[in-house]
């Protein structure tokens, strides 16, 4: 478990190889990548300059530009890679509804402790109504994460544990939603007794509803 988080969280560090040009000098890509999430958790999405990031990174505005057209396409790019890289693992059947849910929140725990994604989330769901195409790069990966949660619950149902109409979606706003609001907007740690309450909240909720 432990293993496949730190591969999801090491694409906060660099970003997958883009193609033409880009790949002939790879490093300078995840150059550029690297400094744009830093700035932007530095100075807000609104704010960033990609003349900054450009120079920050060390690089020529020509070789960013080669890469992206403009700030909107560079940060739907970049996010889109990220949302996909850093969807919620599944971590295997753990006996019950309530381990699963456990198991899956401190994986997702991990994802929102980094330093980087504490401080771009909040700032990215703020500018998403801004730029569409924000929203448009976020959706594979909320699908993705959709999907983990789906084949969570459904386990559940094969147990026995929920009945086979059970709201998926609703479950999965329950399982990311306190999570999201104690770690990213609240600040909050959120250590393991924590999470264990959460889990038998949100498998109490999932049964309820």
């Amino acid at each position: 478990m432990e293993r496949n988080s730190s591969v999801a969280m090491g694409a906060l560090e660099t970003t997958a190889r883009l193609s033409g040009a880009a790949v002939k000098r790879p490093q300078i890509t995840d150059a550029l990548a690297r400094t744009f999430f830093e700035e932007w958790a530095r100075v807000g999405y609104s704010a960033l300059s990609l003349d900054a990031v450009a120079r920050k990174a060390g690089v020529g505005k020509a070789a960013l530009y080669r890469r992206w057209r403009s700030k909107a396409d560079m940060a739907s790019d970049l996010v889109k890679q990220l949302s996909a890289a850093t969807v919620m693992i599944d971590p295997g059947d753990q006996g019950s509804l309530e381990a699963d849910l456990f198991a899956a929140l401190l994986l997702a725990r991990r994802i929102l402790r980094h330093p980087l994604a504490r401080r771009i989330l909040p700032d990215l769901y703020i500018a998403i109504p801004r730029e569409p195409a924000l929203a448009a790069a976020m959706r594979p990966g909320e699908m993705m994460r959709e999907k983990k949660i789906k084949a969570l619950i459904d386990r559940a149902v094969a147990r026995g544990e929920l009945p086979a109409d059970v709201d998926r979606r609703a479950a999965t706003d329950f399982l990311i939603g306190p999570l999201y609001w104690r770690i990213a907007v609240l600040g909050e740690r959120c250590d393991r007794r924590r999470l264990k309450i959460l889990a038998r909240m949100t498998a109490a909720a999932v049964r309820a509803g």
